[in-house]
C-alpha cells in the first residue's frame, strides 16, 4: 500500500470527525493550497508589482526594515501585549 493511500485514509477519517464549520475551515485551507500550485513567475501582474518593489528598495524610494529593527519592533508589542486591556 503506497503511503499517498495511507495519508488518503488517514485524511478521510480526520473528516468524520469535524463539525460543518471545521470542516469549511478545511475546504478553505485546501483551495489555497490548490491556487497556490499556479506558477508565480508566469503571472505578468505580480511580476511587474515585485519588479516596481525591488525598483523602489534599490533607488532608496522605500526603506526597508533590517532584521534588527523588526525583532525590536516584535519583541516590544510582545512585551506591551497586555498593557493595552
Amino acid at each position: 500500500m503506497g503511503t499517498a493511500s495511507l495519508l488518503d485514509k488517514e485524511i478521510t477519517r480526520s473528516l468524520l470527525l469535524l463539525n460543518d464549520r471545521q470542516k469549511k475551515t478545511v475546504l478553505t485551507v485546501v483551495k489555497t493550497f490548490a491556487q497556490e500550485e499556479q506558477d508565480w513567475w508566469s503571472d505578468k501582474k505580480y511580476m511587474a508589482e515585485m519588479a516596481r518593489r525591488f525598483k523602489d528598495m534599490e533607488t532608496g524610494k522605500v526603506k526597508g526594515l533590517g532584521l534588527d529593527a523588526v525583532e525590536l519592533a516584535a519583541r516590544t508589542a510582545f512585551k506591551n501585549r497586555n498593557k493595552k486591556k
